[in-house]
């Protein structure tokens, strides 16, 4: 493995001081952390992240747990090919492959942003291995007839969003930006690692590619959420940030209406990324349930 590629200039090791971990896939090496012992916690990142947003929960759960965070293909430190076709399918294969590798068993699985469908869709082909799930402003069924998600994949999945993605690195820059609930908690120094990951223009396609595929993959959510009950009875927590922009309430309430007395935490002031906004919320949840 080029330690280049491990080490890359903009990414803080005093953020990030974990080792490195890859899985050979078919069509690349994905990186993911798989620090501390005990009872596993797997965490699934979306768009434009990767597992560096997990940071906080990691350093301090790996002291009593085994915590375990992918890249996914495309994003953080594994591979990103051009000539693969980054569907939200594909990478859900591509995350069964590397569970089924680690074989692990009792798992506390969370999942945020497409970490939900790509996450949620192990859980439904293996229920029978996961102890609990978290599930934060995310999502699991067709949008297909919703005008506000049908407007954001058509722009920002399109000609236009394409462009801007390619060539100015714009969902990780601005995009993220406007997801948070607090713009001047993300700092510079911490909001570079939401896109500097993403350093060319080749290796953007996978960033690009999901925005489009909220509505292009609506079969495929809706095949995953016709499954539901498969997953119905394991104890669920809901973390939700009120201020993102991306999941509002009202996914809130389609998850509240469709879990087994879940545990909801709203958190007013937080938007798109708990786990980066109030790690420290997170973290006492974790041990809590875990």
């Amino acid at each position: 493995m080029n330690l280049s590629a491990q080490n890359p200039k903009w990414l803080d090791r005093k953020e990030y001081p974990f080792e490195s971990n890859y899985f050979q896939l078919p069509i690349g090496k994905m990186h993911y952390l798989d620090e501390g012992q005990g009872e596993n916690i797997v965490m699934v990142h979306g768009n434009p992240g990767w597992s560096f947003e997990f940071r906080n929960i990691v350093k301090e759960l790996s002291k009593s747990h085994r915590c375990i965070v992918p890249d996914h293909i495309g994003f953080g430190l594994s591979d990103k090919p051009y000539d693969w076709e980054y569907l939200p399918e594909n990478h859900a294969k591509n995350f069964e492959l590397l569970m089924d590798s680690l074989n692990l068993d009792n798992i506390l699985l969370v999942v945020n942003d497409w970490g939900g469908p790509i996450g949620l869709s192990y859980a439904l082909k293996h229920p029978e291995k996961i102890k609990k799930l978290v599930i934060m402003n995310t999502w699991l069924w067709s949008v297909e007839n919703d005008p506000y998600y049908k407007k954001f994949s058509s722009f920002m999945g399109g000609g236009m969003g394409r462009f801007l993605i390619k060539n100015f690195n714009f969902f990780g820059k601005s995009v993220v930006k406007q997801a948070v609930g607090d713009k001047k908690k993300l700092t510079k120094h911490i909001h570079k690692h939401y896109y500097k990951h993403l350093e060319s223009k080749k290796d953007r396609k996978g960033c690009y590619t999901f925005p489009k595929e909220i509505i292009g993959s609506s079969k495929w959510l809706d095949s995953l959420w016709l499954q539901r009950e498969k997953i119905y009875a394991i104890p669920t927590t809901i973390i939700w940030g009120m201020k993102d922009i991306a999941f509002r309430e009202q996914e809130l309430n389609q998850w509240i209406a469709n879990s087994q007395n879940p545990t909801i935490i709203k958190l007013p002031e937080i938007g798109h990324f708990p786990q980066e906004e109030a790690p420290k919320i997170i973290i006492n949840e974790l041990k809590r349930i875990h």
